[in-house]
């Protein structure tokens, strides 16, 4: 029997390695604990200051910017660079895309619900193309581009989105040195 090579090699990856918990847990069971909480407060305090409730699919991405930079400090990914910058993409890509989906109005035949979904998946490739090619690579922001196209905004929105992850940036570059990585 001929056995399907990539099938095999998928399976692999999703196989079980036999622990639930992370075993550099046990051997850093404090810091993993001061971090996550630390990060919580950082989390909370960036959020209050932006006191952006209305906008959760677009600020909930800085929560998975909160991981990658808390979790991960000295990943390239949690860069001032890649975070700031990926953000920087992902809004400019969004908001543009968004303004063709408004400009698109009666336009296409397609519903309005239609096009936001074609072109949210469009600036979703355009995002990472960017990201890629400008040495930004940060996966939150590609899903700030696609929280920018599915739903309405305002430069408001805008202004808290990226005050928010300069504020995220800036407390992990200020705790980077007390900061392991949890991955």
């Amino acid at each position: 029997m001929l056995r399907f090579a990539p099938w095999a090699r998928i399976k692999r990856r999703f196989a079980f390695d036999g622990h639930f918990i992370d075993p550099r847990f046990a051997r850093n069971r404090r810091r993993y604990l001061l971090q996550c909480a630390f990060v919580s407060g950082a989390m909370a305090g960036v959020l209050l200051l932006l006191d952006t409730f209305y906008q959760t699919v677009l600020i909930a991405a800085l929560g998975a910017s909160s991981f990658v930079a808390f979790a991960a400090p000295s990943m390239r990914v949690s860069r001032p660079r890649c975070l700031i910058g990926g953000y920087l993409v992902g809004t400019l890509v969004g908001c543009g895309v968004s303004m063709l989906v408004a400009a698109t109005g009666g336009l296409m035949s397609l519903d309005s619900r239609s096009v936001r979904i074609v072109l949210g998946a469009l600036a979703v490739g355009i995002t990472m193309l960017i990201m890629v090619t400008t040495d930004t690579e940060h996966p939150p922001g590609v899903a700030v581009a696609l929280g920018f196209v599915l739903s309405d905004w305002e430069p408001s929105t805008v202004a808290a989105v990226l005050t928010g992850i300069v504020a995220i940036s800036v407390i992990k570059e200020l705790v980077r040195e007390h900061l392991i990585d949890l991955l």
